[in-house]
């Protein structure tokens, strides 16, 4: 008589690891930052499926349905809900990643052809834990999936300016320096009327601890800056009043102001920007908090460019 002994605890460990590769490559996919800790409490979360496998409520916990609520549970503990859109399209993804990776086991398996490793691959999340030689295939195969998953998806790039995409900017105002994440969007087209500058749009609370309260304040109220304080005086030469039309509305006036230089990290280089202006908005630019500021395309172009 066969006997087959299963180590509940490197099964656990495992499937811990796994989870916590398919987390990480959904927030690759998703190009979302986030906390380390919450992918690793999401895995574990994730991984006491195993925990339930030894225990009179294994049939309960391998319904579909149950499968479901867990995995909601895990991209809930992991990424957090910001909106109901943004928590589909993560729980989506997910599953994509998961289809997929699982997708290209199955079809090493079969391209191999070794019969002998077929249990633990297809059976990895029943009660049955398969032979110590699938689990092995699992093992050696989930991280070469995984790294060919990783960087088929990283390389799907266009050649040309890529347009609504994430970069990270560097910005030098008033002897501060702000690190933060900016939207290139095709669709922003506004520029100084008098010296044809590219504005890039932010929200002022990104600028509001470099702001003097007196701007801050009138811009929030969006009323005229009638006279500027004689110790403020520097901030004279770097307030500008640009025009715009909103959806439905004519006649609107963004406040801006001048920064010493905005740096710009794209597709690897470094592109410094020193003609720009930085409007001022009073609305949430991003609801999911992904980005801070929304480009001028222009800034890509004819610039200074160091390479990264």
């Amino acid at each position: 008589m066969n006997c087959l002994v299963v180590y509940a605890d490197v099964v656990w460990l495992l499937n811990a690891c796994i989870d916590f590769l398919l987390l990480l490559l959904t927030a690759t996919v998703l190009k979302k930052k986030i906390k380390r800790w919450r992918l690793v409490l999401g895995a574990f979360i994730g991984s006491t499926i195993v925990i339930f496998a030894f225990t009179p409520f294994a049939s309960m916990m391998t319904h579909p349905i149950m499968k479901l609520l867990y995995s909601l549970l895990i991209v809930y503990t992991a990424f957090g809900f910001t909106t109901f859109r943004n928590y589909t399209q993560t729980v989506f993804t997910f599953y994509f990643v998961t289809f997929m990776v699982g997708g290209g086991l199955m079809g090493t398996h079969f391209f191999l052809q070794t019969n002998e490793m077929v249990n633990g691959l297809v059976q990895s999340q029943s009660i049955s834990y398969g032979d110590p030689i699938s689990w092995l295939f699992v093992i050696f195969g989930f991280p070469v999936i995984y790294y060919f998953s990783k960087k088929r998806i990283e390389s799907v790039e266009v050649t040309k300016i890529h347009y609504d995409q994430i970069v990270k900017l560097k910005i030098q105002l008033a002897e501060e320096e702000l690190e933060l994440a900016g939207l290139i969007d095709s669709g922003n087209q506004l520029y100084d009327p008098l010296t044809k500058t590219p504005v890039m749009i932010m929200h002022i609370s990104s600028l509001e601890h470099c702001l003097p309260a007196w701007l801050t304040e009138q811009i929030y109220s969006k009323t005229e800056i009638s006279q500027i304080p004689e110790n403020d005086s520097v901030w004279a030469t770097k307030l500008r009043l640009i025009p715009f039309r909103a959806v439905g509305v004519e006649n609107q006036f963004l406040w801006a102001i001048k920064p010493e230089s905005v740096q710009i990290y794209h597709e690897g280089s470094s592109i410094v920007v020193n003609k720009v202006l930085i409007g001022l908005n009073t609305q949430q630019l991003s609801t999911n908090g992904e980005y801070q500021c929304i480009v001028h395309p222009k800034m890509l172009i004819s610039q200074k460019m160091v390479i990264a």
